[in-house]
């Protein structure tokens, strides 16, 4: 029998989970309290307010924007322990502190749920604790003595030496640290994925981190944003590659859009057109006009502002590559991907499959002979 107040989405979800009494759990966990979240909304990228201004005011609105990003909901619905451990551990490790708390009410209610698991032992499928680690991913047993060596995500959130998957501190660090490590704050789909492999646990937590941000949201965190962070800024080989990179990392948050060259949205090399632009440079507007454009770099010799060309399937070849991001550190790049893929953001792209090569704009005779000229 379906309980009462269940959306008939859940409905359908909690027929089709059957015997998975974990599925379940984690469905109902949609309606407790069932007016909280008696509807669903799915996320839709929304543009970025930061539509102007230099690098510096960007950054200000940014934090200005997340400093207080906690909703009503989010403070009538987490205990405030909870809260305070999800903001402290975000803006420690560097993620959203809203996807935290919706991992910890998808997995146990922040940490009110009584089944197996969640205070002792585990569930039938070796998970434990308000995050719902596997025994074997914390680190091989549920207490365990942090020093040189532990493997796993075992940490200690309450500083007694010990990351102990039972104790709220210990559990909300260590889950931090695994969506940092598996993309997140930008790759938000994929570090949510590798923390449940579930499309629709993914729609979920990204549903409820939404309504638990002030702004209906799910934003960045100023610190872990790269036009804030001098690591990404400070790593340009010189003032030109800065203005490129400044400009670009300031649209992440954007949206997609086929032919987009902004202010607010952008294709994959209308990004990168713009930002040569923002540095006094003309470049080819188009992925297969940039492909040939640069000078070619071969793999691990490449740096800031340089371009990374992809086959994106039909019509587009190794020659012919047709999809195009902007390398800003060492393994990572900016790009708009497609309207499915979600807003402009920072991502890795040396595990990519169908990376065709790298080029150096900066390195065509065109472009010296425009620095030249602009030096003059």
């Amino acid at each position: 029998m379906t309980p009462p107040g269940t959306s008939a989405r859940v409905a359908r979800r909690l027929a089709s989970a059957g015997r998975d009494w974990r599925t379940i759990a984690v469905i109902l966990a949609v309606i407790v309290p069932a007016t909280l979240f008696s509807s669903i909304i799915l996320m839709t990228p929304s543009p970025s307010v930061l539509f102007g201004g230099g690098a510096a005011e960007d950054c200000a609105r940014a934090a200005t924007v997340n400093d207080a990003d906690v909703s009503q909901t989010a403070r009538d619905d987490i205990p405030p322990d909870y809260l305070e451990l999800y903001k402290k551990f975000g803006k420690e490790v560097g993620v959203q502190w809203n996807v935290l708390a919706a991992i910890g009410k998808r997995e146990t209610n922040h940490g009110r749920s009584t089944l197996p698991g969640v205070h002792s032992g585990t569930n039938y499928a070796g998970a434990a604790g308000p995050m719902q680690f596997l025994i074997s991913t914390w680190g091989g047993k549920a207490k365990i003595k942090i020093e040189p060596g532990v493997n796993g995500y075992a940490s200690d959130g309450d500083g007694d030496g010990y990351g102990d998957v039972y104790d709220p501190a210990d559990a909300i660090l260590g889950a931090a640290k695994m969506l940092k490590r598996n993309g997140a704050p930008d790759d938000l789909r994929r570090a949510i994925f590798v923390y449940n492999r579930a499309t629709w646990y993914v729609d979920q937590v990204l549903e409820i981190a939404e309504r638990y941000a002030a702004t209906g949201e799910i934003g960045l965190p100023p610190d872990a944003d790269p036009a804030c962070d001098s690591a990404y800024i400070d790593g340009a080989p010189d003032d030109v590659v800065r203005k490129i990179l400044e400009y670009a990392l300031a649209q992440r948050g954007k949206p997609y859009r086929w032919g987009g060259t902004g202010p607010d949205a952008f294709d994959c090399s209308g990004i990168i057109y713009m930002a040569y632009r923002n540095a006094g440079l003309t470049i080819p507007r188009t992925t297969f006009g940039q492909w040939p454009f640069g000078v070619r770099i071969e793999a691990g010799q490449e740096r800031p502002g340089d371009l990374v060309f992809f086959n994106a399937g039909p019509g587009t070849s190794k020659e012919h590559p047709g999809h195009v991001g902007m390398v800003v550190s060492p393994g990572k790049m900016i790009e708009a991907r497609c309207t499915r893929c979600g807003p402009i953001k920072v991502t890795t792209y040396r595990d990519r499959p169908n990376i065709v090569g790298f080029t150096r704009p900066l390195e065509n005779e065109s472009v010296i002979a425009q620095l030249k000229r602009a030096q003059a």
